[in-house]
């Protein structure tokens, strides 16, 4: 029979350098469990919706959707690594610590690819909303493509030079057995925060404030006859314009909200290991839940598209060619 002590080591048979498990009781971790586990199923679901619509439906292969689609990819790995803070829920890590290197780098990819797509749809609606004219031009759908791709590219080899230490030697910074953390150096780990959070954030705040700027005086100018004919000779932008500016802006602000506590933990941090049990962590990745339920308020193209998914009609010959709009 086990002692009390040894029930709340993460491995009893390790005495003497285990961790020691977050006690709970079984009423609270089945309900961390079952909310977790629901979360992961929704994510998941919900963001495989958003992928086969646009990839699907070829009315919907528009530059800016092409951003959405990168972002929903990113958003449904987040659904998969939610299942890694399930194992989590007592404090001890099952997996090994090559699982442990894997998963954090893993994370760290999708979150900086996740950024880059925010920053590239801010850019979008910043060349949509202040240089109309030009956008057909400027923003094609293979140079959306072109840069997705290579952000994400870029974001697979910084983060595996950058945790390249954690790789070769999984499990070196870990205090006991069942800790999962990795680590990165002083000057590595400001780098990451200036490349990956702080700068990105700057470009899509000054961005959006511009776009909202612009915005904000079109909508004034429609209310105002006056200013109606005094803008007869400058471009006006379209309310389908507009509306996809706003909607985009609710997804950046929504994203800040939920990232922001993880990067400013990080930032006030003593260290720079980073522990994968954190309740920031678990902010961070609902926002990827947030994203396809704000498409589906937002966006009538969204919610006809699922109407079709569920119905199984994209098994029709053509289906491809429905008009979604």
């Amino acid at each position: 029979m086990k002692t009390v002590d040894e029930a709340e080591l993460c491995f009893p048979q390790l005495l003497n350098t285990s961790c020691r498990k977050t006690m709970l009781s079984p009423s609270v971790s089945l309900v961390i469990h079952l909310t977790l586990s629901s979360i992961s199923l929704l994510t998941v679901f919900s963001n495989l919706l958003v992928i086969i619509s646009i990839y699907h439906f070829k009315r919907l292969h528009s530059p800016t959707n092409i951003l959405l689609l990168s972002l929903a990819v990113s958003d449904c790995l987040v659904g998969f690594l939610i299942s890694f803070q399930i194992v989590l829920i007592d404090g001890c890590w099952y997996l090994g610590d090559i699982m442990c290197a894997i998963y954090f780098i893993l994370d760290y990819i999708i979150t900086t690819s996740s950024i880059g797509t925010m920053v590239l749809i801010s850019i979008d609606r910043y060349v949509a909303i202040c240089y109309p004219l030009r956008y057909p031009s400027k923003v094609t759908t293979e140079r959306v493509k072109m840069c997705v791709s290579l952000f994400w590219m870029c974001s697979i080899l910084y983060h595996c030079v950058l945790l390249r230490d954690n790789l070769q030697h999984p499990g070196r910074y870990n205090s006991c057995s069942g800790e999962c953390v990795v680590f990165l150096d002083y000057i590595g780990g400001i780098f990451d925060l200036l490349s990956s959070f702080i700068c990105p954030v700057t470009v899509i705040i000054i961005l959006y404030v511009r776009v909202f700027v612009v915005v904000v005086s079109q909508a004034r100018a429609m209310q105002s006859h006056v200013a109606a004919v005094s803008l007869q000779g400058s471009v006006k932008i379209t309310k389908s314009e507009m509306k996809a500016a706003i909607t985009l802006g609710v997804v950046v602000v929504v994203f800040l909200i939920c990232t922001c506590p993880y990067f400013c933990v990080s930032l006030i941090a003593e260290d720079a290991a980073v522990s994968a049990s954190s309740a920031t962590f678990i902010l961070f990745y609902f926002n990827s839940t947030l994203n396809p339920l704000i498409y589906a308020l937002f966006y009538p193209w969204f919610r006809k598209s699922v109407k079709l998914i569920l119905t199984l009609q994209i098994l029709k010959p053509e289906s491809c060619d429905t008009i979604m709009m």
